[in-house]
């Protein structure tokens, strides 16, 4: 959970419905990825342990809180409680309508080798406790249920870790960004391979690795 978040999340685990399309899409704005314990993942009557915890926004305005769940059987676990309408409760409190589910697993249809998600249409919300503009976040919790039944919980707790942010310029990506994106995670992958690193842990080294070049200045990339 202390590893940082990446642009492999950025690409990977956010918001791709529409990558129906042949390419992916590139517009998240902000990012933040909290550093914690889950309580409680249980994903359509399964429990699992999970990875990484992280929020995003993208240009569109929708809001994921993403769950990058510890499967053993499957690398590319990962999902995301997704909507559109945030709203500020109380001091600190946000609530996110929560109205659909992004399933991803390595079953899944791929663009540029990133699985797509399956989009389950649900009701639900998130509910955080801490602020971006603190960067500290004391909890999040999200329980929502899609139109089979199934349903999909998290309970998170931080550890009092600031959360690491980025905020991404609103502009499309010039087709060069987006190749050196792909370069960039395939070197990534191929460190983890060379550093042995095991099957179930690639996905987290992926995750620091992309990270530590997101802090590179722009002129040294």
């Amino acid at each position: 959970m202390a590893s940082r978040l990446s642009r492999l999340l950025a690409v990977a685990v956010t918001c791709l419905p529409a990558a129906a399309a042949a390419e992916p899409v590139y517009d998240v704005d902000m990012y933040a990825l909290m550093s914690g314990t889950c309580r409680n993942v249980n994903i359509a009557g399964r429990s699992f342990s999970c990875k990484a915890v992280a929020y995003f926004h993208n240009q569109r305005g929708r809001s994921e809180f993403t769950v990058v769940l510890d499967d053993p059987a499957d690398t590319s676990h990962i999902v995301s409680f997704s909507g559109e309408s945030v709203e500020k409760t109380q001091d600190n409190v946000f609530e996110l309508s929560v109205d659909r589910m992004l399933l991803k697993s390595r079953d899944r249809p791929r663009v540029d080798g990133l699985p797509v998600p399956l989009v389950e249409m649900s009701t639900g919300s998130c509910r955080q406790i801490g602020s971006f503009v603190t960067r500290q976040v004391s909890s999040i919790s999200c329980a929502a249920t899609d139109r089979n039944g199934k349903r999909y919980e998290l309970s998170f707790e931080s550890d009092g870790s600031p959360m690491t942010m980025r905020k991404l310029r609103q502009s499309s990506l010039p087709s060069e960004r987006k190749k050196a994106r792909m370069i960039a995670q395939l070197e990534c992958r191929l460190r983890a391979r060379a550093a042995q690193i095991l099957p179930r842990d690639t996905p987290a080294y992926v995750i620091r690795c992309l990270g530590e070049d997101d802090d590179r200045p722009d002129e040294q990339r």
